[in-house]
């Protein structure tokens, strides 16, 4: 077994290491770590969930000067990733007292001024905030010796390469090492390797590890209007400790989280629309284990390191065979096994088997809970905590203020009738649940898996006018008006994803291919309806390619 110290890290980053529980390096952190520390610039092929902050990291400390300046940049996609890797950053650094900063859209830019003004050996930030902070002179780049670019594939697809692209052109060129993380190694990815890094070393962790034997991964044939109810019936049955329900759009958390609420389950939802204080709320609740239940789209959960998550439900399939690992990674994690299940309806077959073949596992099909198992296993819960409840001796002190109560009650019932009703209370009877009626969204296009998504090709185009997936919002005067749009407030015209804009600029960005592009999706292009859409006419999903093939393209989105 290779220990971190044998890897070249100090005494005092592996006496760290050891107090918060890191016993061996993943596989990740044995072939990078080495390589960093040599000087080497790295492209890691990585899924979230393998321990790439710690491979990125530790080795980028090890060779800070807590004496010097500005050192380290690091970029990622969102705001929650960028706050998880400052977290770890600092966690691992604590024995050389690092100052390492975060900044990032939707927060105060004048308060992430003063903070870099007091001193920072590393920064953590999204690509916008990073650009308006360079353009206001307030973070300047002359010193930084390490730059890492964290989910580089996922920044690409939102449309920071321009921003990419400037941040590292203001960095030394030639002393300064790059490391790369991606879970996907696209053309534009490459590019970016040729371009800007000296010889890189390449290291992958291949997708059939990631979707390792600690995962059980099963789906289940259901019809759309039947999903929530056998939802329901799994969670009664499987009782998560932790659990997190990936829907497709905003719209379908949304109903998913009000209608868990409705039938007693404690759940919350996270999507692009929510302000960042209530997205922290929520995701601090759910690691508190205050919550049992986070509903969340792909988008708002990605980058999250949540441990403890026992059970993924894929409510909805993903059409990006990718974002499927993404998802269960979520789970199994640290060695502790975990729990996959995936709703798919007959005509999304095609993507399930498109997951098979990406993953290389086969996944097993499940039969869902009848209401009688749901309800016997609902009953057998409620009779525990009945029994929990009444042999602690706490409990039993606030029960003898009713006794008088009690007494006058078994004058008028039986002691059966009470009793019956206490457990009515507390059981979960789908006979007597509460209807909840959640809209359908609209179906997959049959048998996409198999031949119109391309895994790791989500359309869009780079050129020197950036990337084709950006939102009109940027167009123009993007350095004036991205404050407002990271603060939340309006500004952006067309673009058919817009609910995204109230978020921050690195969700802003996310799922837009561009005007020139409408007419091919079955988009109005006229200026009286722009931005809407013409359901009258059918879909084109033919895009051109780059190069001149045409390929079918298919994107996840939050609609």
């Amino acid at each position: 077994m290779t220990t971190f110290k044998e890897l070249g890290l100090s005494e005092e980053i592996v006496k760290t290491l050891t107090e918060i529980g890191y016993v061996e390096p993943t596989a990740i952190q044995a072939e990078t770590i080495p390589l960093v520390l040599q000087g080497h610039d790295v492209i890691g092929l990585a899924q979230t969930g393998t321990g790439k902050t710690a491979a990125f990291g530790l080795p980028t400390i090890e060779k800070i000067d807590p004496e010097a300046g500005l050192q380290a940049l690091i970029i990622a996609p969102t705001r929650e990733l960028a706050m998880q890797n400052q977290e770890e950053i600092f966690r691992f650094g604590k024995s050389k007292h690092l100052k390492v900063r975060i900044v990032y859209g939707g927060s105060s830019i004048e308060r992430q001024i003063r903070d870099l003004k007091a001193g920072a050996q590393i920064v953590v930030g999204t690509p916008g905030r990073i650009v308006d902070l360079m353009k206001r002179k307030a973070l300047r780049l002359e010193t930084v010796k390490t730059l890492i670019l964290d989910e580089a594939d996922n920044m690409l697809d939102m449309g920071f390469l321009p921003d990419i692209e400037y941040i590292i052109g203001s960095t030394p060129s030639e002393s300064r090492q790059t490391l790369l993380f991606s879970a996907t190694m696209p053309d534009a990815i490459r590019k970016i390797g040729v371009k800007f890094m000296h010889q890189p070393k390449e290291v992958k962790v291949k997708t059939s590890e990631l979707t390792a034997d600690n995962i059980e991964q099963f789906y289940i044939k259901t019809k759309e209007f039947e999903k929530f109810d056998v939802l329901c019936r799994l969670i009664d049955v499987q009782k998560p400790e932790l659990a997190i329900i990936f829907g497709r759009t905003k719209r379908r958390v949304d109903q998913l989280t009000r209608g868990l609420k409705i039938r007693g389950y404690r759940a919350e939802g996270i999507h692009g629309d929510l302000d960042q204080n209530k997205r922290m709320s929520v995701l601090r609740d759910f690691k508190a284990g205050h919550l049992d239940i986070l509903v969340a789209t792909d988008v708002a959960a990605r980058g999250l390191d949540i441990s403890g998550v026992t059970h993924i439900f894929n409510y909805d399939i993903t059409q990006d065979q990718e974002s499927y690992v993404h998802r269960i990674g979520r789970t199994g994690r640290a060695g502790k096994s975990g729990i996959s299940i995936t709703f798919v309806s007959y005509n999304e077959m095609g993507y399930l088997r498109a997951i098979e073949n990406l993953t290389k596992h086969e996944m097993t099909g499940m039969k869902p809970p009848t209401k009688e198992e749901a309800y016997a296993s609902s009953l057998v819960d409620a009779k525990n905590s009945v029994k929990r409840d009444l042999t602690d001796n706490d409990f039993q002190g606030k029960l003898k203020k009713f006794s008088s109560d009690v007494d006058t009650l078994l004058e008028e019932f039986s002691a059966h009738e009470l009793v019956a009703l206490l457990l009515r209370g507390r059981v979960n009877d789908p006979d007597t649940m509460e209807k909840v009626d959640i809209a359908p969204e609209k179906p997959l296009p049959a048998n996409g898996g198999d031949r119109s998504f391309k895994s790791g090709n989500r359309g869009g185009k780079s050129g020197p006018h950036g990337n084709r997936n950006r939102r009109d919002g940027d167009r123009g005067g993007r350095s004036d008006n991205r404050e407002r749009h990271e603060a939340g407030g309006s500004g952006s015209r067309g673009g058919y994803n817009r609910d995204e804009r109230r978020g921050h600029d690195e969700e802003h960005r996310d799922g837009y291919r561009g005007k020139s592009d409408r007419k091919d999706r079955g988009y109005s292009v006229d200026k009286k309806n722009e931005g809407k859409r013409d359901f009258s006419k059918k879909p084109n999903n033919k895009i051109k390619q780059p190069g001149g093939k045409s390929g079918f393209v298919m994107r996840e989105r939050e609609a």
